[in-house]
């Protein structure tokens, strides 16, 4: 060692894990803060960051080779430029380095070294990912520390789900869910008394907008929730809530992708379904079983490894359990509240469906899927090829179209020519995280899909998504099919109705809108309140012309339903569409205050 290494190793600062452990200690209850801690490092003064590319660069070579010792690193990352900034980059360089078999006792204690003694968030970051690939349960307690820190939570929760599922999820909680009605439950979990956490597990409200799929997942594995039912076996408000933490894992409109990676669905499906005669008949409950049917029948728990007849038993016997008079009549019962009325109307329209099984087996299967509107779940068009539902098989970042695209439109048709039809979005937009692509083309007596376009990895998985194959299809089974889901309205309710023969009536007489130079835009059910008729249009001086002066301005009509036929109140609303412009009860939704302004509208105050 040189002289100028001796005078550095007596001036180290202190490693960032003996760091996090004296923030944690500082703590006054031994309870990390929402978000975790940070590690507060500011960027070297003057200092210009290297590329994306010259990092990219530096990282090979700071790895190649892999040095035996945690020093060696940190030198090489200080001498070649690499910094705070570049930590998703040596997360990436270390995750792609080809380790042979011989070369992982060495790797792992480097990566040992370099988590428990690291001083820079750089050199700890690469100690981290190298324990993602080689940890063991050795290394739990320091990734569960290290984790604490924000800057550092993905690659030791990453570490810690191969190790020790229960504790990856605590720590991902301790950083990620930033809802305070979820700090109680957190503390909880984080400080592990079982009683604790069963109370605060029923207590903390389970409204869709607190449980994104992930953290109802996180929170069904901190807290270890099939041994805790088996715990509590006569606990029926805990089992409610298990089940309630089982619909939001597998929901289609976030991410489907939890529910496959928890590895005890399988275990928790069975634990409620075949304890739910124990729940009280209420409207919550059944809208909870209901929902766990849909899942099983079309949605993404057909996906799971289910053993053979284990699935269609389960969904079997909720079948027979809602099929009971105290259970089917509760859809019919008195209920007082908007919410309880719109469940109860869902549950009449949609109680049956899942477990209403196609006399023959087919390779095509279409389900208009409307999911539990309390939730404001989505519409969906459910494609299940050979039994397995297309989108979150292929795709899971976002539900399936809905039925006014893909069925009302034809879209699904197998015509002369190929087409190329997208069958789902991600749930932020395609440009952003892609879509779901495939082609349609009629061959003889058969209809082929094939040419699927879509992102190269599945959500949560680094290696690249497998190739869906090519499916081909008896062309008269085929359009039978289409044309039954096609002709099929048994999910819609009278506001989605109306809205569909609106629509149908703006696009059959386009002049209704054009005269009032406005183009037709949106037009569905409220998500707020889907007992509302939404239509939303674009105007601009001249866009009824084609020749639109600027932008166009964007308003919106709610069509509150009367309590008449659909049809009868789609005609009084085309009625008024053509005898009154619909910018004088339409409310500017979209575009900008000045141009609004310019236009003589007012901007709305939510806007």
């Amino acid at each position: 060692m040189s002289d100028q290494e001796e005078r550095d190793a007596l001036n180290l600062p202190p490693t960032l894990y003996d760091y996090a452990v004296h923030l944690l200690r500082e703590t006054p209850d031994g309870v990390p803060p929402r978000r975790g801690f940070s590690l507060s490092q500011q960027p070297e003064p003057g200092e210009v960051p290297l590329s994306r590319e010259e990092a990219q660069s530096a990282i090979r070579e700071a790895l190649n080779p892999l040095p035996d010792d945690s020093a060696t690193l940190h030198r090489r990352f200080a001498r070649l430029g690499i910094r705070d900034c570049h930590m998703h980059l040596i997360r990436a360089g270390v995750a792609g380095l080809p380790l042979p078999a011989g070369q992982w006792d060495a790797a792992r204690s480097l990566g040992r070294q370099l988590t428990r003694t690291g001083t820079t968030a750089p050199a700890v970051t690469a100690g981290l990912t190298l324990l993602v690939r080689l940890g063991t349960p050795e290394d739990i307690p320091y990734l569960s520390v290290l984790g604490l820190l924000r800057e550092f939570a993905r690659p030791a929760v990453d570490a810690l789900d191969t190790l020790d599922p229960q504790r990856a999820a605590v720590v991902w909680l301790a950083v990620y869910a930033r809802r305070d009605e979820l700090r109680p439950l957190v503390r909880a979990l984080w400080r592990g008394d079982r009683q604790v956490i069963r109370a605060e597990l029923v207590a903390f409200p389970a409204e869709s907008r607190f449980l994104s799929t992930t953290v109802a997942r996180r929170i069904a594995e901190a807290a270890r929730l099939p041994d805790l039912l088996d715990q509590y076996p006569s606990d029926t408000v805990l089992f409610a809530r298990a089940g309630r933490l089982m619909v939001r894992t597998g929901c289609s409109r976030d991410d489907p992708t939890d529910l496959l990676a928890y590895r005890d669905a399988l275990t928790l499906y069975e634990s409620v379904v075949t304890r739910a005669g124990l729940l009280p008949p209420t409207l919550d409950n059944h809208a909870t079983l209901l929902s766990l049917a849909l899942d099983l029948s079309s949605g993404p728990g057909v996906l799971l490894d289910w053993p053979p007849g284990q699935r269609v038993t389960l969904l079997e016997s909720l079948g027979r359990l809602l099929a009971e008079p105290q259970w089917a009549s509760l859809p019919d019962t008195e209920v007082g509240e908007a919410d309880q009325r719109l469940r109860a109307g869902w549950i009449r329209r949609t109680g049956r469906q899942p477990f209403r099984r196609p006399a023959t087996p087919s390779r095509l299967r279409v389900e208009v899927v409307a999911g539990d509107p309390v939730d404001r779940e989505p519409v969906e068009t459910r494609i299940l090829l050979d039994g397995r539902p297309v989108v979150p098989a292929f795709f899971a970042r976002g539900p399936a179209h809905s039925p006014e695209y893909l069925l009302d439109e034809g879209q699904l048709r197998a015509g002369s020519e190929p087409s190329e039809v997208q069958l789902a979005e991600a749930y932020c937009t395609e440009g952003c995280c892609g879509a779901l692509y495939v082609t349609i083309r009629r061959d003889g007596d058969h209809v082929v899909w094939e040419n699927w376009q879509r992102p190269s990895t599945m959500p949560g998985s680094r290696g690249p998504a497998p190739e869906p194959a090519a499916y081909r299809f008896d062309a008269a089974a085929y359009d039978t099919e289409i044309a039954r889901a096609e002709t099929d309205r048994s999910w819609s309710w009278p506001a989605r109705t109306t809205a569909r023969l609106i629509k149908a009536g703006l696009i059959e007489r386009p002049d209704l809108l054009s005269q009032w130079d406005a183009k037709r835009g949106w037009i569905s059910s409220g998500f707020d309140d889907p007992d509302t008729t939404v239509v939303t249009f674009g105007y601009a001086p001249g866009l009824g012309s084609g020749k639109p002066d600027g932008i166009p301005l964007q308003f919106r009509w709610a069509v509150p339903d009367d309590g008449t036929p659909p049809e009868a109140q789609a005609a009084a609303a085309l009625n008024r569409l053509a005898e009154e412009d619909p910018k004088n009860y339409g409310q500017v939704c979209g575009g900008n205050r000045e141009r609004a302004e310019e236009l003589g509208f007012s901007w709305p105050d939510s806007a």
